[in-house]
């Protein structure tokens, strides 16, 4: 048997046992996780049974060695169950990512890598800071270091699941010298750092995600600052990975929504024997553009890895590329609040309501935060600039 189909067939396998973890374990306790505001802690807690927190870590540290469009699948299939455990889920795997793919070379963060493995450690990240306007490519905190040691303290407006995770990935100017763009990315850990709040986490939706802002001081290892820049880091990783991954999830919620409203039409059908609903012409419809955003997110997946394979992190800075990453995030964040909105059409009032079966209620509050997850405002005036600039060959 060859390595690729070893690799196909074993992905099957934790594909099923994704979406077995996401019945028995996602789906029952979404709907407290989401009325309480919680953290989703058997969610997690079956995920690390099942090693999914190190699936993108390589083979030879012991993990699965998933490229990004299996764990986007992964994404997805658990987006099927609870969009806040989906959520939580996938920006680890962006911060596993750019420990992956840029401190390697280090010795501290292999044996970390062997530790996520082992211990199946959560990692969360500190990018935003109050002062910057959501800006990522800017800080005002800076890292201090003194010998082999370093200081940080920061500002976040958001930390997501910050009070749940082992480690966070901290962004920040590279000195105190240092202008706001020159920045570097520091893990921070549990029992090295002190985490204030400053915000509290009651949103319309995501409400389990936990999403509350800290001002976090912390000291620990100089070999704990990320060996390249946080530039890299960004347009390298951080930038596509984020918006493929959210992608998919949101994809996987649409995914539910629009088996609710299939369900509801079969309900409808057996009504009225022999005859077609007339909700199902609107079923057809949604599913139509649910089969755009998955191809989409599937297609961006897959360039990705591809560029990876080449082993040329410069093909990461061309606009057209970052253009594309930029339009998948847009477009998906648009599409989500759509398909959603359409499936609750389909069930009407059976999906307005938070007390019934069919109910599509907190996939739509969670639609409307897409589109705030880096401002598609930002975004906008971001390409606006570059296709000043670029022209497609």
């Amino acid at each position: 048997m060859s390595t690729t189909t070893q690799t196909s067939v074993n992905f099957d396998e934790i594909l099923k046992e994704v979406h077995a973890i996401g019945k028995s374990v996602l789906r029952v306790h979404a709907s407290d996780v989401d009325k309480q505001a919680r953290f989703p802690q058997e969610s997690i807690d079956a995920m690390r049974g099942a090693k999914l927190l190190s699936a993108y870590v390589p083979q030879e540290y012991g993990g699965m060695g998933l490229n990004l469009q299996q764990t986007a699948k992964i994404c997805e299939a658990l987006g099927q169950y609870c969009g806040s455990s989906a959520m939580i889920y996938a920006m680890h795997k962006i911060q596993v990512a750019c420990v992956v793919h840029h401190a390697q070379q280090s010795e501290y963060f292999r044996g970390y890598l062997r530790q996520l493995v082992q211990e199946q450690r959560l990692m969360a990240s500190a990018t935003t800071e109050i002062g910057t306007g959501g800006d990522l490519r800017s800080s005002i905190c800076a890292v201090e270091i003194t010998g082999d040691r370093f200081k940080v303290s920061k500002k976040a407006p958001v930390i997501s699941y910050g009070e749940a995770a082992d480690e966070i990935l901290v962004t920040c100017r590279r000195a105190p010298d240092a202008p706001a763009y020159e920045q570097s990315h520091v893990m921070v850990r549990k029992g090295e750092y002190t985490a204030v709040p400053i915000s509290t986490w009651d949103t319309m939706g995501f409400r389990g995600t936990c999403s509350s802002g800290f001002e976090l001081t912390a000291e620990g290892n100089a070999e704990q600052v990320i060996p390249e820049s946080f530039t890299e880091i960004l347009s390298q990783t951080m930038h596509p990975y984020s918006h493929i991954v959210w992608g998919a999830l949101w994809s996987g919620i649409c995914m539910d929504a629009v088996n609710q409203a299939r369900a509801f039409v079969r309900a409808e059908a057996r009504k009225t024997p022999g005859e077609t609903p007339i909700s199902a012409i609107r079923l057809g419809e949604v599913d139509q553009v649910l089969q755009v955003m998955r191809h989409n997110v599937a297609t961006m997946a897959r360039e990705y890895d591809e560029l990876r394979s080449r082993n040329c992190p410069g093909v990461f800075e061309d606009f057209g590329f970052s253009i594309r990453t930029n339009n998948l995030k847009l477009s998906c964040s648009q599409q989500f609040v759509d398909i959603v909105g359409r499936a609750m059409l389909i069930c009407g009032i059976s999906g307005y309501r938070n007390d019934s079966k069919f109910s599509i209620a907190r996939h739509l509050r969670d639609a409307y935060g897409a589109a705030l997850m880096v401002n598609n405002d930002r975004i906008l005036k971001l390409n606006a600039t570059m296709l000043m600039v670029h022209r497609e060959g």
